[in-house]
């Protein structure tokens, strides 16, 4: 979430921005009105609180003296004093029913300006590079050489299938279309994978590993910004029966459970950076454009992920996103995959990020760099909307933490960009290096 200050002070501006930027249209006028009328009845509750609350204090000061008038005999200026306190009763009671109303559609309107702030994306950075879409995207550096091959490339599909390894109609029968049925030494080679990362970024990057649940309540997801705006993107569930039923989501990336780990907290300045890894389950409900990739294990509504988590102090969440994308790099490099970095314009930006790096990796059989690793420097924008603070001198005020979330990497994807850079003539892939521990020594698999 947005500073509301931005809101309040001139919306104007920061519909400009956002047009500009994101391309994101903001009723700033519409705004104006409602902080217009919000702050009218504002002044006017508090008025109203305030006169509520002077002339119960004059009855309390009434109904004293009629005691002490009692006591002294003074039975006429004793129930003069009962008929004044009857009258700032009824005064009271008027003032209650104005005050009642006046709460209630100063609650609407903040709820209207709250969902509006909810609804917008985050500023990008100063670095970041204005464009609409991915054609705006600027490439930082290269790592690796595509190899070429003297004979015929099969994609990952076909690579799989050839083995009985991939079977995509067999998921096709028990779940429907965009999951997958691994087998025998690819599924030990995907499983393989998941353990690597997991051990490079725990022993040799310093991250936490972290089992997380995949099921979350919608104030998780508020939290990292996937609701209210990318509610058609999850799936849900509903747990409990009758009065006692809740709504839980999937969790689309183990960024929403890892993250709001620290939501509705002040984090010690000792404790910081603080930095988590999860290996987990991914669940998408739209899992991409119609028609495109929906043959194999690119897009999937079901995946495997190994997600990078980190909390900082604001001044250090710039580095922090380096390294974080340099660990990423390494999985990579350390598994021999040829890839890209990639900085994010604008446009192209997931909605909670302020600056964005994609990793690309080759795919011989597009003959192309496709996205495996997306790493996003949220800055406090998660954290407004978590509650999640941290606190440094002793007796100083909490200020906002910085969120980073990143892959590091997508399992799934891997997979398919190990199988078809280390694919061999008749069939059989590669197993690299690294991974030949995790595989009882094999060095290919055939």
């Amino acid at each position: 979430m947005l500073d509301p200050t931005l809101l309040r002070q001139d919306p104007a501006a920061l519909a400009g921005r956002l047009h500009e930027t994101r391309g994101f249209a903001l009723d700033a006028d519409a705004i104006g009105h409602l902080e217009s009328e919000r702050k009218a009845l504002q002044v006017r509750t508090q008025e109203l609180q305030n006169l509520r609350n002077t002339r119960s204090k004059a009855i309390g000061q009434l109904m004293g003296q009629v005691a002490r008038l009692r006591a002294a005999g003074e039975q006429g200026q004793a129930d003069a004093n009962l008929a004044e306190v009857e009258r700032i009763k009824a005064e009271v009671a008027g003032f209650g029913e104005e005050l009642e109303t006046s709460e209630a559609e100063l609650d609407r309107i903040r709820g209207e300006l709250e969902a509006i702030a909810l609804g917008l994306p985050n500023l990008p950075d100063a670095s970041v590079p204005v464009g609409a879409d991915e054609s705006g995207n600027v490439e930082q550096h290269r790592w690796g050489t595509p190899r070429e091959f003297d004979f015929e490339v099969r994609d990952h599909v076909d690579l799989g299938a050839r083995n009985g390894w991939l079977d995509g109609e067999a998921a096709a029968r028990l779940s429907g279309a965009r999951f997958t049925v691994l087998r025998g030494q690819l599924a030990r080679l995907h499983r393989a994978l998941a353990q690597f990362m997991l051990d490079l970024h725990v022993d040799e990057h310093g991250y936490a590993e972290t089992s997380v649940p995949v099921l979350v309540n919608a104030g998780a997801m508020r939290g990292t910004g996937q609701l209210p705006k990318f509610e058609d993107d999850l799936f849900s569930t509903v747990v409990g029966e009758g009065e006692a039923a809740s709504k839980r989501y999937l969790i689309p990336t183990a960024e929403v459970p890892l993250t709001n780990l620290v939501a509705d907290s002040i984090v010690d300045a000792e404790q910081l950076p603080m930095r988590m890894a999860a290996h987990s389950m991914c669940f998408r409900a739209e899992a991409g454009a119609y028609g495109r990739d929906t043959r194999g294990m690119i897009r999937q509504h079901q995946f495997e992920k190994v997600e990078l988590v980190s909390v900082t102090r604001p001044e250090d969440s710039d580095a922090e996103h380096e390294r974080m994308t340099r660990c990423a790099e390494t999985v990579l490099e350390r598994l021999g995959l040829p890839y890209r970095r990639m900085l994010l314009c604008t446009g192209d930006m997931g909605f909670a990020a302020r600056k964005t790096y994609d990793l690309e990796v080759w795919l011989p059989s597009q003959q192309t760099y496709r996205e495996i690793s997306s790493c996003s420097n949220c800055g406090d924008f998660q954290a407004r909307r978590m509650l999640a603070r941290w606190r440094g001198a002793a007796g100083g005020k909490p200020e906002l933490v910085h969120t980073l979330n990143g892959s590091g990497v997508a399992v799934g994807r891997a997979l398919v960009a190990v199988m078809e850079n280390g694919q061999q003539a008749d069939g059989s892939i590669t197993v690299p290096e690294v991974l030949r521990p995790y595989m009882g020594g094999l060095a290919a698999i055939s």
